[in-house]
């Protein structure tokens, strides 16, 4: 194929335990999904999922053992931290049934669903869309990923998110309000999912505003850490 110029580098996020990497087709993210976060932004009750999106390339991969630097971005004065649990799909699917969901499931990674708070703020005063606020240059850092069949328990797991050592989110992944089997489902009736597809689950109470110089550590029990710089 002969192209007008040469094509981007495709975004891509290391695969733990070995050299290979994950490409990177679409990120969707759902809101709003454990009951604590809700709360903290003024909803309660279980209400129908609804998703976001990022693009492909706003991922920041992040090694194991690693310390990545993400640039705070412009246009904001309160940048907020989200520690999630990131799915990553292996197979393509439509009207997936939440019965054979799971097996859609490639992987798992800790991310970070960072977000230009006061922009969100504005937006959604103003009836307009969030995607200055959440789909900006390297909103999405995000550790190794985890084959399924590697990691026991993640349905149960420990959820955390440290800044400068000190403790800002603290919870589990059995607190979410729509289960990974229902968050695909739900999903796949909207779009058809690809290999390669990314899915921020959502985020636990506890988000706040982190400034130039601060370092997060996300942890999900049985997954890499995933730690990052405000530079």
């Amino acid at each position: 194929m002969d192209y007008l110029f040469p094509p981007l580098q495709q975004a891509a996020v290391p695969i733990a335990g070995g050299t290979a990497y994950f490409p990177v087709h679409r990120i969707y993210c759902v809101g709003r999904n454990y009951v604590e976060h809700a709360k903290e932004m003024g909803w309660t009750g279980r209400e129908p999922p609804f998703f976001f999106m990022k693009p492909a390339d706003a991922v920041l991969p992040v090694l194991a053992g690693t310390v990545g630097e993400m640039p705070y971005p412009p246009m904001t004065v309160n940048l907020h931290h989200e520690v999630e649990l990131v799915v990553a799909i292996g197979r393509g699917g439509k009207n997936i049934t939440s019965e054979e969901a799971l097996s859609y499931i490639w992987g798992y990674a800790v991310g970070l669903d960072m977000t230009r708070r006061d922009l969100q703020a504005e937006a959604k005063d103003q009836g307009r869309p969030w995607c200055t606020a959440k789909g900006f240059d390297f909103s999405a850092p995000i550790g190794q990923i985890h084959r399924a069949d590697t990691v026991q328990g993640i349905g149960q797991a420990s959820i955390s998110l440290h800044v400068n050592g000190q403790s800002r989110q603290d919870s589990d992944t059995s607190k979410l309000i729509w289960s990974l089997a229902e968050i695909i489902a739900c999903l796949s009736e909207l779009y058809t999912l690809q290999p390669g597809d990314l899915i921020f689950t959502g985020t636990p109470a506890g988000v706040a505003a982190v400034q130039r110089g601060d370092v997060l550590e996300a942890s999900i029990s049985g997954l890499s850490d995933l730690k990052i710089k405000m530079v």
